[in-house]
């Protein structure tokens, strides 16, 4: 089948039937006929066994050929491969999501993205945790894995890349600390049944974004103690950085969009203290110029930030491998101020925004 790397069918194991299935990974598809074979051999290369675990395309009204490509490759697998296909009047990620894990077979399902890459040890890694925590009283409900961004080409890629891992460790720490407010739907796990206890995606389907964010704070609402942040470099996925500068602010203002829809207050809390902080220290810049006497409190500021900054994202570089990206650290803390302010404000305008050659909301 073109379009198959190469890799794929030398690496084909038989199927062991008997044993059944301890995860399933849902992949929400449109047109991703280029990608998937990547991920597909990523899928191919996991340490877990395959008779271990399945996966699931759910193929949101694909006209490139993606669903030729599912099958072709379904035939050769060494896992279990099955294409479901979104019915007329249903679209977007939430329902691809939901339509694909109606048919898992297991109790546990782990999400990416079509474009990802995960590492070999992924799926290693969720069933070591998953499968030691279940004896536990205070059992697991919805699991965080760690993204890493892959360069896409564009001069900002170093920038991106720490603004990115910035996220993940911001993420990190507030679960850490008991008050989740983002993950990434390229890397999490989650109780089927907590999914259906909680309503799954029904109290926010007119959304575009945030399958990952509100079912993250949901669960959390229902078990605070049932939340992880899995720091574990074998279940590292990748991700592809966006590859122009037009393609990353349409990508920051669909995250924006989401936070007017967030219930708990510590997202939003956070995100004002974050958009508060970087304009403080670039109103400081100003002021310092005109007035001298504040020049020592502006450079105590920005020493403090960029501490703190370093600080943060030291192990989290360390857990993605790209410590040398710490370089990037004040090049991002001049550019931020300005930027978030025009994302946030562009996300809250309601206007909509392309999405996979959708107009969507």
């Amino acid at each position: 089948m073109p379009g198959l790397p190469a890799a794929f069918r030398p690496v084909i194991r038989e199927r062991e039937p008997a044993a059944a299935p301890l995860l399933t990974v849902l992949i929400a598809a449109r047109n991703e006929a280029v990608a998937l074979p990547q991920l597909l051999l990523a899928l191919q290369r996991q340490t877990l066994p395959p008779h271990l675990f399945e996966v699931l395309i759910a193929d949101d009204h694909s006209t490139d050929g993606m669903a030729a490509l599912v099958a072709a490759a379904a035939a050769q697998a060494a896992f279990a491969l099955r294409l479901i296909k979104l019915p007329p009047g249903l679209t977007g990620k939430k329902a691809a999501l939901a339509a694909a894990e109606a048919q898992a077979r297991t109790a546990w399902v782990v999400c990416t993205d079509a474009d990802c890459c995960p590492a070999p040890g992924w799926l290693q890694a969720y069933a070591a945790v998953i499968e030691s925590r279940e004896p536990a009283r205070q059992p697991l409900h919805f699991i965080s894995g760690p993204v890493r961004l892959t360069p896409g080409g564009a001069w900002f890629d170093g920038l991106l890349g720490l603004e990115f891992a910035g996220l993940i460790g911001v993420g990190a720490g507030c679960i850490g600390r008991g008050r989740p407010t983002m993950c990434n739907g390229a890397n999490l796990a989650f109780r089927r049944a907590t999914f259906h206890e909680v309503g799954g995606y029904a109290d926010n389907q007119g959304l575009a974004s945030g399958d990952d964010e509100f079912l993250l704070h949901k669960i959390h609402q229902r078990y605070p103690a049932g939340v992880r942040f899995l720091a574990d470099a074998a279940a590292l996925v990748d991700t592809p950085a966006p590859a122009t500068l037009r393609a990353l602010l349409w990508q920051r203002v669909r995250w924006a969009s989401k936070w007017p829809h967030y219930r708990p207050a510590a997202p939003r809390q956070l995100a004002l203290l974050v958009l508060t902080a970087n304009l403080s220290l670039a109103l400081g810049l100003v002021f310092g110029w005109f007035f001298p006497l504040l020049r020592p409190w502006v450079a105590a500021g920005w020493l403090l930030k960029l501490g703190a900054d370093a600080w943060l994202l030291w192990p989290v570089l360390g857990l993605l491998k790209r410590r040398r990206w710490l370089a990037w650290l004040l090049p991002l803390q001049l550019l931020y101020a300005p930027y978030s302010l025009a994302v946030g404000l562009a996300g809250q305008r309601g206007h909509g925004y392309r999405w996979k050659g959708r107009q969507v909301r």
